[in-house]
């Protein structure tokens, strides 16, 4: 026997927010297929220039991702949710720490998520669950002299 399941969405995202991430969840889909280098090199790519994302800002972008999609919101979607919400930073001119890695304490789970200010955004799990084996942090920005 299964035990039913209800996935939570995020409410009150705006249309214009919620518009932008249907935008770039084709792109996010689409980059989900690539093997792992291959994401973190257009990834690296992609957050030149950006400033590094805020927890509020990266936790706005995960919560349009999964209003926009039943995909992003389930259980299964955090490699599309995580690329999406990282896209959809940028598209604000902001990089969240882009991370996939696998569940610390058995079974073996692999997992994809963003950070910002050092913590894991929208987990709900104790930092240190998962450990790290691929990131795409902010760049540095030059500093005013």
């Amino acid at each position: 026997m299964t035990t039913p399941s209800a996935l939570e969405r995020p409410t009150g995202v705006p249309l214009a927010r919620r518009l932008a991430a249907r935008l770039v969840l084709l792109p996010a889909v689409a980059f989900a297929l690539l093997p792992p280098r291959r994401i973190r090199t257009v990834l690296g790519i992609l957050r030149r220039g950006a400033a590094p994302a805020t927890t509020a800002q990266a936790q706005n972008a995960r919560d349009a991702m999964c209003a926009a999609s039943l995909r992003c919101a389930g259980p299964k979607g955090c490699l599309p949710r995580s690329l999406g919400a990282a896209l959809l930073c940028r598209l604000g001119g902001t990089w969240p720490t882009w991370c996939t890695g696998v569940r610390v304490v058995p079974p073996f789970t692999a997992h994809a998520w963003i950070e910002a200010e050092g913590r894991p955004v929208g987990e709900g799990l104790p930092e240190g669950y998962f450990a790290r084996l691929v990131a795409v942090d902010p760049l540095p920005r030059p500093t005013d002299r």
